[in-house]
């Protein structure tokens, strides 16, 4: 059994994450998703909560075809016990996913394997270019899978972003 673990704030989840997911669900048995910065929500970086962003994965995923697990992890203050505390939250797993700089080189420090994936489209899809655009009014749906659309819809998620970058 090899298991796989992949971590990311997913403000919004979106076609990049989706992207190396699938590439990850052919190389492992199962997935473990971890929501990065759980405890953030409500503000212009961090506008969706954990809850919200494993709705949002699950449904993403409904359809990947190996087995994954979605994990809040809240952010720690002293990232030389980040690694400790993630790996205390989540399910054993063989290795790492990432192509954060700092992730990287944290669990390499911790003695875990690291691989890291093929960035898809990095210019457009990351979760800064949607949030912008979701304020601009630009379009965004292309960005992302059309069930986190719908959590979005759902949520007011558009709405929310808009109302807290307003000024006083």
């Amino acid at each position: 059994m090899k298991r796989g673990f992949y971590i990311g704030r997913f403000q919004p989840y979106h076609n990049g994450h989706q992207s190396v997911l699938e590439c990850i669900a052919e190389e492992v048995d199962e997935i473990i998703i971890g929501v990065g910065s759980a405890q953030l929500s409500h503000t212009i970086d961090n506008p969706f909560t954990a809850g919200e962003r494993v709705l949002m994965i699950t449904r993403a995923l409904s359809l990947l075809g190996c087995p994954f697990y979605v994990i809040p992890i809240e952010d720690i203050k002293r990232n030389a016990l980040w690694v400790a505390h993630v790996q205390s939250m989540t399910p054993p797993f063989d290795l790492c996913y990432s192509s954060n700089s700092l992730v990287v080189r944290l669990f390499n420090e911790a003695n875990v394997k690291v691989q890291s994936p093929a960035m898809y489209e990095r210019e457009t899809h990351s979760g800064t270019e949607i949030r912008r655009r979701m304020l601009k009014g630009e379009p965004w749906k292309s960005l992302v899978p059309s069930s986190v659309v719908q959590v979005i819809k759902e949520i007011d998620g558009v709405g929310r972003l808009r109302q807290i970058a307003q000024a006083d």
